[in-house]
C-alpha cells in the first residue's frame, strides 16, 4: 500500500510516462493526463508494457502487475484529477505555463492535495508564487530514464510546508527511489554538483592541455568515472547541456566556479549536438562511437630515470612503475638521467623551480590517479623545455606495463584538478545549506553515477591534498574558480571528515 493514491501525472512525454510507470508499479492508482489523449494513451501502454516485462523477469509481484491496467487511467480534463492526493506536472519548461496549470489545479483538487513540479531549471518558489496556497507546492525532480535512475530530488520552495516535503519523501521510498532534499537554488543538488566534471574538462581542453578524448581516457581509466565529460556531453546533447551551463552560471550571478566555455556554443552553432546528430566531440557511425587511433608508443633510448626529488609518500608508488634497470639510484641525477617529478596542484614548470631541478630533464607523473590502480592509465607531462629524448624515454618505460597519456604542462594534471573541482563544489553546496552532506553523497552517486560521493572521495584522496591542489591552482592561474570553499578549509584545519556537519550551528 502506497502512502499517496490516487496520483496524477500531467504531461506524458518521455519523463511523464516514466513517472506514470514507477507510480503504478508501486501500487498507486495513476491518472495520466495530457492535452493529447493519444500521448496519454501511449504513456499508459508504455508503462503497462514495461510493468509486464518486470513481472516476467520476476522483478515485480505478479498481483501488482496483473492489476496495473486497472490502476492506470487516461484523462484529458483537469476535473478528472479532482480526487488526487498528489499531482506531478511534467509539462514544458515554461514558468507561465506551469503557473497557469497550478492555478487551474487549485480550483479542482482538494485542500490536502500536493502540487509537485518536475522542473529541472525553474524556481519552485517562483512557480508556487502564483498559487493561493504556495505551502503545498514543492519540487519533485526525476531523472531520465525514471525507472532506472533511482533518485528523486525533493525541493522545498521558500513557502513549502515541511509536512508536504515529508510526504513526498515517504512516497518516493514507496516506489523504490531514494529522496534527496535540496534547497530551491539553480541546478538544485544533482545538476549543481555535475558542474565540476564538465566545466573543468572544458577548461582543460580550452587551455590546450589535452584533447577531449585524452581527458575522457584519463578520467575513466585513472579516476574511475563511467563516462568522461566529453562522452557525457555527447550523450546528454551539447545543445541541452549548453543551456544548463548558462542557466546555472547566470543563476549564481556569474560565479566563476560555474563559468561556461566558448568551446560548447560554437559546436552547438555548427550543429554538432553529440550522438543524436552523429557528431559532437566524437563521431558516430550508426550510433557507434568512432574513437581516434591511439598514438604510437615512442621508442625510448633505454636511459635512466632519477626519482630522488620525489616526496616520500609518492616515491615507492612511482618507483614501482619502473624496472630496476631503469632507475638511477644516485643521490643526485647523472648528467644523462631524466628527472621524475610528482607534483600536487603544481605544473611541471613550478615543480622544477620549487626543487631546483633542470627543466629540460623534468618529466612529471600524476601520483594520485593511475599508479594506485592495477593497470590504471598514467598521466605524464613535461615543462616547455623538457627534451623529447627525456619524455620519450619515460613514456617508453611506463608504457611497457600501463596505458600512458601525455599532456601539456598543466597545474593539477587532468584528474587532480577535476576531482579537486568536484570536491570543492560539493563542499560549497554543503556550506550554503543547499543539501546535507549525506544527500550530496547519495544524489551524486545515484544521479550522476560517480564511483563514490564527492565528500568521501575527497577524504579518500586526502582532504589536505585536495586543498593543496586547489591552492596551487589558484596561485598559479589567479582564477577565482579554484578558491577553496570555507567548508573544505575548516575541516582540513580541524582534521574533520568532509561530510562532518557542524556540532553546534
Amino acid at each position: 500500500m502506497t502512502t499517496l493514491s490516487p496520483v496524477a501525472v500531467i504531461g506524458t512525454g518521455t519523463m511523464g510516462r516514466g513517472i506514470v510507470q514507477v507510480f503504478a508499479q508501486a501500487g498507486s492508482r495513476v491518472i495520466a493526463l495530457d492535452a493529447s489523449r493519444q500521448a496519454a494513451e501511449a504513456a499508459r501502454a508504455h508503462a503497462l508494457a514495461m510493468i509486464e516485462k518486470l513481472a516476467a523477469k520476476g522483478r515485480l509481484e505478479p498481483d501488482l502487475a496483473a492489476d496495473a491496467p486497472n490502476r492506470i487511467v487516461v484523462a484529458t480534463d483537469l476535473s478528472d484529477v479532482a480526487g488526487a492526493a498528489l499531482v506531478v506536472e511534467a509539462v514544458a519548461e515554461d514558468l507561465e505555463v506551469k503557473r497557469a496549470l497550478f492555478r487551474d489545479l487549485e480550483a479542482v483538487v482538494g485542500p490536502d492535495c500536493i502540487l509537485a513540479t518536475n522542473t529541472s531549471s525553474l524556481s519552485v518558489s517562483e512557480i508556487a508564487a502564483g498559487c493561493a496556497r504556495p505551502g503545498r507546492v514543492a519540487g519533485f525532480h526525476f531523472f531520465n530514464p525514471v525507472p532506472l535512475m533511482k533518485v528523486v530530488e525533493v525541493i522545498g520552495g521558500l513557502r513549502s510546508e515541511d509536512a508536504v516535503l515529508d510526504r513526498l519523501d515517504a512516497y518516493a521510498r514507496d516506489f523504490g527511489h531514494a529522496p534527496v532534499r535540496a534547497a530551491d537554488a539553480p541546478g538544485f543538488l544533482v545538476n549543481h554538483s555535475a558542474r565540476g566534471l564538465t566545466t573543468e574538462g572544458l577548461r582543460i581542453v580550452q587551455d590546450r592541455v589535452a584533447t577531449p578524448q585524452q581527458v575522457d581516457a584519463i578520467l575513466e581509466e585513472a579516476a574511475g568515472f563511467r563516462l568522461g565529460p566529453f562522452a557525457l556531453l555527447d550523450l546528454t546533447g551539447l545543445d541541452v547541456s549548453s543551456k544548463v551551463f548558462d542557466l546555472i552560471y547566470d543563476g549564481f550571478y556569474q560565479e566563476p566556479r560555474f563559468r561556461p566555455s566558448p568551446i560548447l556554443p560554437i559546436r552547438v552553432a555548427a550543429g554538432l549536438f553529440g550522438r543524436k546528430s552523429g557528431e559532437g566531440f566524437y563521431r558516430y557511425d550508426n550510433g557507434v562511437r568512432q574513437d581516434p587511433t591511439a598514438s604510437a608508443v615512442p621508442n625510448g633510448d633505454g636511459g635512466k630515470v632519477w626519482l630522488g626529488a620525489l616526496d616520500t609518500p609518492w616515491r615507492d608508488r612511482i618507483a614501482a612503475l619502473f624496472p630496476s634497470e631503469a632507475r638511477d639510484e644516485g643521490a643526485k641525477p647523472s648528467a644523462s638521467s631524466a628527472v621524475i617529478a610528482a607534483p600536487l596542484g603544481r605544473d611541471a614548470t613550478a615543480e622544477a623551480a620549487a626543487h631546483g631541478l633542470d627543466p629540460a630533464r623534468v618529466v612529471a607523473i600524476d601520483p594520485l590517479f593511475g599508479p594506485a590502480i592495477e593497470g590504471g592509465r598514467l598521466t605524464v607531462m613535461g615543462t616547455p623545455m623538457t627534451r623529447a629524448v627525456m619524455g620519450d624515454r619515460v613514456v617508453a618505460w611506463l608504457a611497457a606495463s600501463r596505458p600512458v597519456t601525455v599532456i601539456a604542462d598543466s597545474p593539477g594534471f587532468v584528474a587532480q584538478r577535476t576531482l579537486a573541482t568536484i570536491v570543492n563544489i560539493a563542499c560549497d553546496i554543503a556550506q550554503q545549506g543547499i543539501a546535507s552532506p549525506g544527500d550530496i553523497e547519495l544524489g551524486t552517486t545515484l544521479g550522476l553515477g560517480y564511483p563514490r560521493g564527492p565528500l568521501r572521495w575527497g577524504d579518500a584522496i586526502g582532504a589536505a591534498h585536495i586543498l593543496r591542489i586547489l591552492d596551487a591552482l589558484h596561485t598559479l592561474t589567479g582564477d577565482p574558480r579554484y578558491r577553496a570553499s570555507p567548508w573544505l578549509r575548516r575541516r582540513v584545519t580541524l582534521g574533520l571528515p568532509l561530510d562532518a556537519p557542524a556540532e553546534w550551528r
